[in-house]
């Protein structure tokens, strides 16, 4: 090793091939290691729909509610509890939306 008188200070000069060779190529393959990690977070995310990715499940009012109800009122008027002039306006009303 090498040493340098710098004013007051000894200072140690060792070649920058020193003792921490061995160790260099551990860190680009910590790296590349790490995100491949992220990446494949990313992509198994996206998959289950989770996170920023995720479709919103987009479903007014309407669609569920109006098709229980049109079933609702054609078992009623299937077991006769509706006319057919009853069943027919109720319907109407539904499928124009003014509940």
């Amino acid at each position: 090793m090498n040493v340098l008188a710098v004013g007051h200070e000894v200072v140690a000069a060792a070649p920058p091939w020193g003792w921490h060779m061995p160790w260099w190529p551990v860190f680009p393959v910590f790296w590349v290691l790490v995100w491949a990690g992220v990446a494949t977070l990313v992509v198994r995310a996206r998959r289950r729909g989770l996170g920023p990715w995720r479709r919103p499940e987009v479903q007014t009012p309407q669609e569920g509610t109006t098709a229980a109800a049109e079933r609702i009122l054609a078992e009623r008027y299937a077991r006769g509890e509706l006319g057919a002039e009853e069943y027919f306006e109720r319907m109407s009303v539904l499928r124009s939306g003014a509940l």
